[in-house]
């Protein structure tokens, strides 16, 4: 597969240029080509979509206003372009790094670059510095006919959206935030919806009062919403939050037993532990939240705690066998080291089994 960083290549930049030169006839394009080329190849997706903005600046003569007019012209030329979403991000970015001075302009130019594509990274700076103007836009565009804009308004207002800048006063009171959701937590598209969703999971994470009050407010309205709640409240529920997890019936469970665990007992890394257990109840075991934690040995003997999701179910049997596999092929994301690790059960937010496992380097 190949790396998104490639959307930004020698071509691109040769087509955005002369895209520009259209509209804009001072744009010196052979000048721009080869100062954003000779660094270009050595940067990652981020930088190079940074570059490939920034740089704009530098090779035309228009004013401010007057260049964002030529990038509106210069976006509908990529409306049925694979990654449009990706590839036309570089003109918000254009927002982004040289707007800030000019909010109404810039605001009027993020909702038009947002359309089939997103400007939930640069419309972030202008919230920062002008909250009021800008989450009043964010309130409009939560209304409107446009499914981008109705993202953009939630994804945009998020506390802590990965790789962008975080939004300090709403992790501290997301009020006008939700007002926002409370216009969009019926959409009628899962797109936008599952933005919602993961507003909501961001604001969890420093007011879970308030998204706790949120979910007793709706949910049981519909089915959309209860999935919605339930994304939305995903980290509380992996936090094992006994009140969220009885509010979507995932109750604590008398006399539950686990039967016949079986983990083995040494995995090699690039390998998979292979674990199973039985659960076991008096009663029928009704609604179930299985995860399972496992402690990392991490560097210098530090432990680190990852819970996975293993099943979500409603079981009308008093007993129920599970099967599961883990893989510790490396990844990216995460580096496995060798030494003696844990493996826990989790039911409906309790612990109520673990085992210990040696991951064995393959050396």
């Amino acid at each position: 597969m190949e790396a998104f960083k490639n959307i930004f290549s020698f071509d691109f930049v040769e087509e955005l240029a002369s895209l520009i030169l259209i509209y804009d006839k001072s744009f010196k394009k052979e000048a721009y080509v080869k100062e954003v080329n000779l660094n270009l190849e050595s940067l990652e997706l981020k930088d190079r979509m940074r570059l490939i903005s920034s740089c704009i600046n530098l090779y035309t003569s228009l004013e401010y206003k007057e260049i964002i007019e030529v990038l509106i012209k210069v976006k509908s030329h990529f409306k049925d372009r694979k990654n449009i979403g990706l590839v036309t991000m570089v003109f918000p970015d254009f927002v982004e790094v040289f707007g800030l001075n000019e909010v109404k302009v810039s605001l009027y130019a993020l909702e038009e670059f947002t359309k089939e594509s997103s400007s939930e990274f640069a419309i972030r700076t202008f919230i920062i510095k002008y909250e009021k103007e800008s989450m009043l836009k964010m309130l409009k565009f939560s209304k409107s006919s446009n499914e981008d804009l109705r993202r953009l308004s939630s994804e945009g207002s998020r506390p802590r959206l990965p790789w962008a800048i975080a939004l300090p006063s709403f992790k501290i009171n997301p009020t006008l935030v939700f007002e926002i959701l409370e216009n969009l937590k019926n959409d009628e598209s899962a797109y936008v919806r599952k933005s919602v969703a993961n507003n909501l999971n961001d604001i969890s994470k420093d007011n879970e009062a308030l998204v706790i009050s949120f979910l007793k407010e709706n949910i049981n309205k519909n089915k959309n919403l209860d999935s919605l709640l339930k994304h939305g409240c995903r980290t509380l529920l992996k936090k094992g939050h006994q009140e969220v997890l009885g509010i979507f019936g995932f109750k604590k469970i008398d006399k539950l037993k686990v039967i016949d665990f079986v983990l083995d007992k040494e995995v090699k890394l690039g390998n998979e532990l292979n674990f199973s257990f039985e659960l076991s109840s008096s009663e029928i075991l009704g609604n179930l939240r299985l995860e399972f934690e496992i402690e990392f040995v991490r560097l210098n003997n530090k432990i680190g705690k990852k819970v996975f999701m293993l099943s979500s179910c409603f079981c009308k049997e008093k007993k129920k066998s599970f099967i599961k596999k883990y893989s510790f092929k490396q990844i990216s994301t995460r580096k496995y080291y060798e030494g003696v690790h844990s493996l826990s059960i989790i039911v409906n937010g309790v612990k109520v089994n673990k085992e210990t496992f040696y991951l064995k380097s393959r050396i």
